[in-house]
């Protein structure tokens, strides 16, 4: 009986053995095909989906790094702008693609406020792509049309006290206005009512004309407007004081310790891209960022090249999309 026993006890020891084996070998052949697909990529042409209107400063960087990753590529990275719907009609094209890193998302900060907007953004961030690389951070200014007397933040605050002011915004569920919103209503209980417009460009020339009484943008499209002494510049949301603009105080030191916010750029692919796909990209794209010429690109536009490894990003959006779900709800925007 108990030889019976060993028998089949050795039997069933051989077959797990078996099995371990094949797994092993399958885990390896896999390891090895990965490895050997993300050398091998990019093998034709790639799409880069923005999911913005051309013109704007997302655009001209999508266009600048696509034009970079096709001359490390040898392969043709065209630009494919799908805008609508603040971004989430792009961006959910491209959660529903094939996650073989042939069809790559630039998107903003938006695609971590999106969540806290919509009921049905058509995607999740979480669920549905992994961040790859952040390509450049730029702050949001708040400015001050004509029509004010103020030359600081803080009297911005008091001429809005005194009556019912409005400000221009680059479109509802940007960080811009999520900023100016959280600065007037949470902060200061002032009621400066937004006015959304159709990007920066339009929010900015709103506070040239004296339609809104403030603006508040992506610092870029403001810079000239200010260095010529057409528009004020009340504040930046920055850490630190911009070089371009040093007589621009932060809202920080506007009277607000800890107010800091951007609007950044980076590259998603979808979640199940092969890890070794998107290390390799992730690389790539730090060697353009720490090109000085494509530096310059960059700053020509307003923005600072950003980088950093896959894990950092992914962290940092964790904690943007956090962030920017704390601002909406205590703002008390309704999800559309």
């Amino acid at each position: 009986m108990q030889v019976l026993l060993h028998k089949k006890m050795m039997k069933k020891i051989r077959l797990l053995n078996v099995v371990i084996v094949s797994i092993f070998v399958q885990i390896c052949s896999f390891n090895s095909w990965a490895q050997s697909s993300a050398n091998d990529f990019p093998n034709k042409p790639v799409r880069l989906v923005v999911p913005y209107a051309p013109g704007g400063p997302t655009d001209i960087i999508a266009r600048l790094i696509s034009q970079k990753l096709s001359d490390s590529w040898k392969q043709p990275v065209i630009v494919d702008n799908r805008p609508g719907a603040n971004g989430n009609i792009g961006t959910a094209s491209v959660a529903k693609t094939v996650s073989d890193g042939y069809t790559i998302l630039l998107n903003t900060t938006s695609i971590t406020v999106n969540a806290s907007l919509f009921n049905n953004p058509g995607y999740s961030l979480d669920k549905d792509f992994i961040g790859v690389a952040n390509i450049a951070t730029s702050p949001n200014m708040i400015l001050a049309g004509k029509s004010l007397q103020a030359k600081t933040l803080k009297e911005g605050i008091e001429e809005a006290k005194s009556g019912k002011l409005n400000y221009g915004s680059p479109g509802e569920g940007t960080t811009p206005h999520l900023s100016a919103e959280y600065l007037f209503k949470v902060l200061t209980k002032v009621q400066v009512e937004p006015i959304h417009y159709k990007g920066a460009g339009p929010a900015v020339n709103a506070a040239l004309t004296g339609e809104v009484q403030f603006s508040s943008v992506a610092a870029p499209a403001a810079s000239q407007f200010i260095k010529t002494g057409k528009l004020t510049g009340l504040a930046v949301t920055s850490a630190k004081r911009l070089p371009s603009l040093p007589d621009v105080p932060t809202v920080a030191e506007s009277g607000f310790p800890g107010f800091e916010d951007y609007t950044w750029v980076g590259v998603f692919l979808p979640k199940t891209t092969n890890e070794a796909i998107v290390e390799k990209m992730n690389s790539d794209i730090q060697k353009i960022l720490d090109d000085p010429g494509f530096k310059e690109r960059l700053a020509g536009i307003g923005f600072d090249a950003a980088g950093g490894s896959v894990l950092q990003f992914n962290q940092y959006l964790k904690k943007e999309a956090l962030k920017w779900s704390k601002v909406v709800n205590e703002i008390g925007i309704p999800k559309q």
